[in-house]
């Protein structure tokens, strides 16, 4: 049975070894995501309404890992737990809604966090986690790139890319191979722990995955 050292101590060789997997994620990664979610459009399964960010995350993972082939070096999770940067007990870890993880080592995760839309322009949650959790590397520690994910329930994909440009203050741009697909990527340094060896560039991917058939309910 495996014992837990102490993850903290973990070397620059390690880090390189962590992203050396993640470098092209926007095909590695980010394709199964948008094949699981056709999937899930296809077959339309109950969301509940009452908590549809972590209801349509839930649906989500198994549709993804299904369109995978099983050979990856990785797996997809639904709301795995960050220690790397836990807090002293009795605090709780990060929490993922999603993350592929690696392996070899299931230290290593690349995280997507998801967000609920109403509209294109309720950004305030979205642009927090990206500001207070990826960009302080309380998400994705190990990692350089990460990925945002908007349940947009109303309007357009392309307005929630102007509306996610306006708030962040910095250029979205295009990823050629998904260039068909409502998915950028922005760039950012990151603010590293002091004595933390974590990648200081940052590079976020955001997904606006449409549910117009989902409604938010409060009963």
């Amino acid at each position: 049975m495996m014992t837990g050292g102490e993850i903290s101590s973990v070397d620059p060789v390690f880090i390189a070894q962590a992203c050396n997997w993640m470098r092209n994620p926007a095909v590695v990664l980010l394709k199964p995501v948008f094949a699981g979610h056709e999937r899930m459009l296809a077959e339309n399964p109950f969301v509940d309404g009452r908590d549809p960010e972590r209801s349509i995350s839930q649906l989500l993972e198994p549709r993804i890992r299904d369109v995978m082939s099983g050979d990856e070096p990785f797996y997809v999770q639904h709301g795995p737990y960050e220690r790397e940067t836990m807090a002293a007990p009795p605090a709780q870890p990060p929490q993922y809604d999603l993350a592929f993880v690696l392996r070899a080592d299931e230290r290593v995760m690349w995280p997507l966090e998801a967000k609920v839309l109403e509209t294109p322009n309720q950004m305030a949650a979205y642009e927090r986690d990206i500001r207070e959790e990826f960009l302080t590397c309380r998400y994705a520690p190990f990692s350089s790139s990460g990925a945002m994910v908007g349940f947009l329930l109303s309007g357009s994909t392309d307005d929630a890319r102007i509306a996610i440009q306006r708030k962040l203050g910095t250029k979205l741009c295009s990823v050629k191979e998904l260039a068909s697909k409502p998915a950028w990527v922005s760039y950012h340094s990151r603010i590293v722990p002091p004595g933390k060896t974590y990648p200081p560039s940052f590079d976020c991917y955001h997904l606006v995955l449409a549910y117009p058939d989902v409604q938010r309910t409060k009963n």
